[in-house]
């Protein structure tokens, strides 16, 4: 696979041309909104096997073939020079495709309403052969030990189909708020959590769950042990079975990090307890925040560097937001920003005729733009080129995955580099 940054007056036909494959091949495997009309600043992952490298200055054929895993005997072999040929900067280089990781990929898909929309259904299967897992969200837990229980709809029948681990998302919310008195309820009174404890498996059973997920949010800090107790009980409980358990984390970058959201959450426990964790890495842009890059590279590294001080590497998926969010200029407390799906916002840059600009310390997309109103906007957003930053980070930190957060919003390019990058895990 390769990533490529349309310049100006480019077209499909040329960018083709370029890398010996068809203008129709791009648009399909980009599902391009725009392919008449492309944007400064826009990328396309096209889809050849392996890809460019251009020479840069300081570059030599051995650090080239370091940096990509190959002799420098094969790299020139390949590119048909000889190994003593001097490079010049700007001389394009082909690198094959090597060894791909393993990894493992989760994506909640969350119902809302009292039906499932036929496009997160829809969405649900064209990522399914790209995951590991898929998990619904969520069940929720009742004061009483019951679940209330998330419309399912046909997502057990795309799971199976798939080879994917139906995940069981439980969490701690009543009225779409997490809570922390529900949560000292399920944690401390052993009558009531056994009651749930039984509930979970005889729902799992039911409908096919094999991984168990909690996502506990907002807990009293004085219940964090009581949830660390509760986990051991539920993983020897579902251990039985022959089921994984994993939990969602809040992205700490300490131990003792202060706040509603992260004192209860014991990396090192979890670490310990768990199968594997996803921790919440996005959301530093959010809808009720100023404008800024909603996952920016440098606070996610900063949480994971932490993370694998605690948990192990191989226990932790990377959480990774499906979105972003067109803001109005100036940011008002209060206010909120509008989510918007990759492909819309090229296609919003494509309709209001803007250059789509990439932010190299966040390694993220954003653009701004006036409306018809005369209001001010700016959006930031995910493309190839962020994710692959991210994938890069995984491999990097010999992570187990990522996780994302969540279906629905269309982002193909996503898709398309998870297969040049990893060779997905099936649990089935």
């Amino acid at each position: 696979m390769q990533i490529h940054v349309v310049q100006a007056n480019q077209s499909l036909t040329t960018i083709a041309r370029a890398y010996g494959t068809t203008a129709e091949d791009i648009a399909e495997a980009n599902e391009i909104p725009n392919p008449n009309n492309l944007v400064i600043g826009q990328t396309l992952v096209i889809p050849i096997v392996g890809h460019f490298y251009t020479v840069q200055s300081g570059d030599s054929l051995y650090s080239i073939s370091r940096k990509f895993g190959l002799s420098f005997q094969e790299l020139a072999s390949v590119n048909h020079i000889s190994v003593n040929t001097p490079l010049q900067v700007g001389f394009r280089l082909y690198i094959p495709q090597g060894p791909k990781s393993r990894g493992e990929f989760n994506a909640y898909v969350e119902p809302r309403g009292t039906t499932v929309a036929p496009n997160l259904e829809s969405s649900a299967r064209e990522a399914a052969p790209y995951l590991t897992y898929l998990a619904p969200f969520s069940f929720r837990a009742l004061r009483d030990g019951s679940l209330k229980e998330p419309l399912l709809n046909n997502f057990p029948a795309i799971a199976r189909a798939n080879g994917n681990v139906l995940m069981m998302v439980i969490t701690n919310q009543e009225n779409d708020q997490f809570s922390d008195e529900l949560g000292r309820i399920l944690l401390n009174d052993i009558p009531i959590q056994d009651k749930f404890l039984n509930n979970i498996v005889a729902t799992a059973k039911k409908y096919g769950f094999r991984d168990i997920h909690f996502d506990f949010e907002y807990l009293r800090p004085a219940d964090r042990e009581a949830y660390n107790r509760f986990l051991r009980k539920a993983k020897a409980r579902f251990q039985q079975e022959g089921w994984l358990l994993s939990t969602a984390l809040a992205p700490k970058t300490s131990a003792e990090q202060k706040g509603r959201w992260y004192e209860a959450h014991d990396y090192k426990a979890h670490g310990q307890i768990v199968d594997f964790v996803v921790i919440m890495t996005y959301e530093w842009g959010y809808s009720g925040g100023p404008a800024m890059a909603v996952s920016p590279i440098g606070p996610v590294r900063k949480v994971l560097e932490y993370a694998i001080t605690e948990i192990p590497s191989s226990k932790i998926l990377m959480g990774q937001n499906l979105y972003g969010y067109d803001w109005t200029l100036p940011f008002v407390q209060g206010s909120f920003a509008r989510a918007v799906s990759p492909q819309q916002a090229i296609q919003l840059a494509a309709d209001v005729q803007v250059a789509i600009q990439y932010d190299t310390k966040a390694q993220a997309p954003f653009f701004t733009y006036t409306d018809q109103a005369g209001k001010k906007h700016e959006v930031w957003f995910e493309d190839a080129r962020s994710i692959q930053a991210k994938f890069d980070l995984i491999k990097e930190l010999k992570l187990r995955g990522m996780s994302y957060w969540k279906l629905g919003l269309s982002f193909p390019q996503n898709w398309l580099l998870i297969t040049g990058n990893f060779d997905v895990v099936k649990r089935q």
